[in-house]
């Protein structure tokens, strides 16, 4: 996390309409990871292992996107203020926050993905 400078992280990060473009695409498809396990345990109701496994699949990833506008986004908010030119003083904790509320964000999925395909194991099929 701290490998990069300062001024090389805040124009990657930043800068370029990077955070423009992720709220294009990757809002509709946070969206769609919640939508589509939550249509596969209506689909599985009947197979109580399967369902409850895709259920804690759909969970986790709102549990994802919960965590997102909680920590990830208001550090977003403030990253979209930042202007090319000197570092800002609060660098450290706004980097910190956004590095670390990727990262819980990223756990809440990666448990959700391994949920899911848990559930996935377990359809009887026929």
């Amino acid at each position: 996390m701290t490998k990069w400078p300062p001024a090389l992280w805040r124009e990657a990060t930043v800068f370029n309409g990077q955070l423009l473009l992720f709220a294009v695409i990757g809002a509709p498809l946070d969206i769609a990871a919640i939508l589509c396990p939550a249509l596969l345990a209506w689909m599985l109701r009947g197979q109580a292992t399967a369902f409850w496994f895709v259920l804690a699949a759909t969970l986790l990833y709102a549990v994802s996107l919960a965590l997102w506008f909680g920590l990830v986004k208001p550090a977003n908010d403030i990253l979209a203020t930042w202007a090319p030119g000197p570092i800002p003083d609060n660098f450290e904790a706004v980097r910190l926050r956004w590095e670390t509320g990727h990262m819980a964000v990223t756990a809440a999925k990666a448990l959700g993905f391994i949920s899911l395909c848990l559930g996935l194991l377990r359809v009887r099929h026929g």
